[in-house]
């Protein structure tokens, strides 16, 4: 590396270039013999006599926080910056524009320093004009100390009670299908970046904003993904009665709609006419920014919204832990099926059909199940299936109890059974996860997640909105099917799973925590 002397003088005349003719004369406080300048006097006595860096500080302190990273620039903004970016230099200059005032800036540039130093330096050109209209340039140094500090935004997280509003966000259901799902849309469209706290507790999850718009913006974000509604209140903290301001805590309280993805629910007739007179009993196959119905006798589809769903509510009626498992005896496909008047649109997806099937724990038994089903494309004989056993449930509902008891289906089929086990050791994607306070992890919430994991190998079209992640840790295989037709994702649908290093990069880390 080239070295260079603090006080490197560069003189400049303000006259024209001497010609070759032109004498020497002699400099007025050593005698050297020097070309004619305006100061009359050579350059190490210049130097002497004159030090334009005079008053600008060889030694500033920089502030920095690690554990968001960024610089503070006075008097309250913290920047993100990486280390000898033009962002850092323009900060750096800053602390020193008022000392710089009455000189030139020429140049500046970094000067290589350890990562781990904590030492930014700095290569400063200035220009000024001194005695008789000399101008002189100087090179100096000038050395950025970096100092911790916590801004106030992490100031915030790490006290983990200090918040403004909180976000409440509640599903009264047995399984969490729509919180995964729901999970995984924050992480992509990174809603989780602002929370100082996420703490998970029973039929929900709440989010800790410190500021209200933040909150705001996270509730706008969950009536454009997922059915709900919201209410909204505030408290008075503090009030200051010189000033006239107030310091409110405000709770917003989203309520999604009690209703997952594999339900069996029963409509409201009013509600089924204006769906395009579909039957009641209906499968829900999809919770996105609305609940996607299915009718199983018709295979016609219906989306409810939000706001259909609060002024004509229905209710789930069975769990996920009430389905049974059924072998298919015989299948025959219906096709041609003709809807009638007024119907509304049918699914090109699936495939209407008969089926008789048994259940696995009555095989000693020859009782048989006849049901239409829209898994036709799927089922064969000898598969197994999920379904709900109407025949020998006790259910309590206010619109099936007025049905017609002949038009209520002894069984409704769900979804085709796998092998769980083998799923599971195929699955070469992982998803990612908030970072959120919990309770111990039951068993329950173990399974759930993992039908969770199913459900996105078998709908495609819910797993375009979720970030799916290769892990590395198992070795891919490139077929979509397994041996049994367990549906799969491809590695075309999957992403690297990046562990990005901060703004800084390696190096910077290592010196940011020293």
């Amino acid at each position: 590396m080239q070295r260079f002397s603090p006080f490197q003088n560069v003189m400049e005349y303000m006259q024209a270039p001497p010609s070759s003719s032109q004498g020497n004369i002699l400099c007025c406080t050593c005698g050297v013999p020097i070309p004619p300048n305006p100061a009359n006097m050579c350059v190490s006595c210049l130097r002497t006599q004159v030090d334009i860096s005079e008053g600008i500080p060889k030694q500033v302190s920089v502030h920095f926080c690690r554990q968001c990273e960024r610089y503070l620039q006075p008097p309250g903004t913290w920047v993100q910056c990486a280390l000898e970016s033009r962002e850092l230099l323009a900060l750096c200059l800053k602390k020193l524009k008022s000392s710089m005032a009455k000189v030139r800036l020429i140049d500046a540039g970094f000067l290589w320093t350890e990562p781990h130093s904590k030492r930014i330096k700095i290569k400063l050109t200035i220009q000024k004009e001194v005695m008789n209209g000399a101008i002189l340039q100087q090179v100096f140094v000038v050395e950025f100390v970096i100092q911790a500090q916590m801004c106030e935004d992490c100031h915030r997280v790490e006290a983990k009670d200090f918040w403004k509003a909180v976000v409440q966000v509640r599903q009264k259901t047995v399984h969490k299908k729509t919180f995964y799902y729901l999970e995984q849309l924050i992480l992509k469209h990174k809603l989780h970046q602002n929370t100082v706290r996420i703490k998970e507790i029973h039929e929900g999850i709440d989010f800790y904003y410190a500021s209200k718009q933040h909150a705001q913006k996270m509730v706008d974000f969950l009536q454009c993904t997922v059915p709900c509604r919201s209410k909204t209140s505030q408290r008075l903290i503090s009030h200051d009665v010189h000033s006239n301001t107030y310091n409110y805590k405000s709770t917003f309280s989203v309520e999604i709609v009690p209703v997952c993805k594999d339900n069996v629910v029963c409509l409201s007739p009013r509600l089924a006419q204006s769906l395009g007179n579909m039957g009641q009993v209906c499968v829900c196959i999809r919770v996105t920014s609305s609940i996607h119905l299915i009718d199983p006798n018709t295979l016609q589809i219906a989306e409810v919204d939000g706001n259909t769903y609060w002024r004509h509510p229905f209710n789930s009626l069975c769990s996920p832990r009430q389905l049974e498992e059924f072998i298919v005896m015989d299948i025959d496909i219906i096709r041609d099926q003709r809807l009638g008047a007024g119907a509304g649109l049918k699914s090109n997806k699936h495939t209407l059909a008969e089926v008789w099937v048994q259940k696995t724990s009555e095989m000693d038994s020859n009782h048989q199940y006849h049901c239409r089903t829209f898994l036709g494309h799927l089922l064969n004989i000898g598969d197994l299936v999920l379904g709900f056993d109407f025949a020998n449930a006790n259910i309590n509902d206010e619109f099936l109890n007025k049905m017609n008891p002949h038009h209520v289906p002894d069984v409704v089929l769900i979804k085709k059974s796998y092998d769980r086990m083998k799923r599971m050791k195929n699955r070469v994607w992982k998803l990612r996860e908030l970072d959120r306070e919990r309770d111990a992890t039951d068993t329950d919430d173990e399974r759930q997640y993992n039908e969770f994991l199913e459900d996105l190998e078998e709908d495609e079209m819910l797993r375009k909105n979720v970030n799916i992640f290769r892990d590395v840790s198992k070795i891919p295989v490139e077929s979509d099917t397994d041996d049994d037709g367990a549906p799969r994702i491809s590695l075309a649908e999957m992403l690297e799973d990046l562990s990005l290093d901060d703004a800084t990069g390696g190096e910077g880390a290592d010196m940011m925590t020293d």
